[in-house]
């Protein structure tokens, strides 16, 4: 299994080799990981993380309803799994930590369950978030500012159908008609901004 996730994490993020040459297939900057399978899975992706000058995000606490099935569960020291995990991210990301104070190994945190997402920023203090749940899903900017720090930093916040269907919304469907969908889309990551830097200034 470690050989194939190899194989995986030098497609995405490393080089491949084909004939007598070493040839990057996919070549992203970021992949999102699955840490479930341990350690020696995530090793591959670590490496060609340093060798190459990319990341990654871990799935720590996902924001779909579910998540709490398995990354609720208490293990033996109190702790749940998803803190366990932020651990675990920390410790994978500790030697690629850059200027700013944090790793390029970070972790993904929805925006779904706030009051997780402080406790995890509270452990994982140098992993980026990438944190989605924003709108369609319910999370609010309020709930997101939990995961920044003082600096207003440490979070990527991913909002997809609260902009693509911008156009559907109350708010923006009597100003725009719907093939002027680029403009509501534009004006409600406005309006995200705005709430996001208002909910920052109120916690921070």
């Amino acid at each position: 299994m470690a050989q194939l996730l190899c194989g995986y994490s030098n497609a995405y993020l490393g080089k491949t080799q084909i004939g007598d040459k070493e040839e990057s297939i996919f070549d992203v900057d970021f992949v999102t990981v699955n840490p479930y399978m341990g350690t020696d899975c995530i090793k591959p992706f670590v490496e060609d993380c340093k060798k190459y000058n990319k990341g990654m995000f871990i799935l720590v606490k996902t924001s779909n309803p579910s998540s709490g099935e398995l990354q609720d569960k208490k293990l033996e020291n109190g702790d749940k799994i998803y803190i366990e995990v932020a651990k675990l991210v920390e410790k994978w990301g500790s030697e690629l930590i850059g200027e700013n104070g944090y790793s390029s190994i970070s972790a993904v945190v929805g925006a779904t369950y706030p009051k997780e997402l402080e406790e995890i920023r509270k452990v994982a203090k140098h992993s980026y978030f990438l944190i989605p749940g924003y709108g369609a899903q319910g999370g609010k900017a309020e709930d997101i500012a939990l995961g920044f720090d003082k600096n207003k930093l440490g979070g990527i916040v991913n909002a997809s159908r609260s902009l693509m269907c911008a156009y559907k919304l109350e708010e923006w469907k009597n100003k725009f008609k719907e093939e002027e969908y680029a403009k509501a889309t534009r004006n409600e990551a406005l309006k995200m901004k705005e709430d996001l830097n208002l909910a920052l200034d109120k916690i921070i």
